[in-house]
């Protein structure tokens, strides 16, 4: 699990990475920065939760999961290209980036719990980092 300041700075970057994100469409410029310290701030977070046990379902959830991570800081990128004009994405490009990454976030958000209750009522005795259950 993640401590107080890490759940402190996952919940304050994903707020800021979504109200960035509602009202990067206005030209507002500092919007782009409010979503790219979300989106860093957010990515990092997950990137600090691990998985040590067995189960092949969660270990491909939690790529699939730090894809989408990625994927929203690789949007900041491409609105930093429209915002200050330069690169190859000047047009709506971080639009497809942001929904792939939502999307893959949505379902990691779902299934890894899923599977994580499955696999402790199954009885697998898969260790965890530190010996706790779940995501740290």
């Amino acid at each position: 699990m993640l401590n107080k300041f890490q759940n402190f700075v996952f919940m304050a970057g994903a707020v800021l990475l979504l109200a960035g994100a509602a009202i990067y469409p206005t030209d507002w410029l500092y919007a782009f920065y409010m979503y790219a310290v979300g989106a860093c701030a957010f990515a990092a977070m997950q990137l600090q939760a691990t998985y040590e046990g067995g189960n092949l379902i969660v270990r491909r959830l939690r790529r699939q999961q730090i894809f989408g991570a990625v994927l929203l800081v690789c949007t900041a990128g491409f609105m930093a290209m429209r915002t200050f004009d330069f690169g190859f994405a000047r047009g709506h490009e971080w639009l497809v980036c942001l929904a792939v990454a939502c999307v893959l976030e949505l379902y990691t958000a779902f299934r890894i719990p899923a599977e994580l209750e499955k696999e402790g009522r199954s009885g697998n005795d898969n260790k965890f980092k530190n010996g706790k259950g779940g995501l740290k």
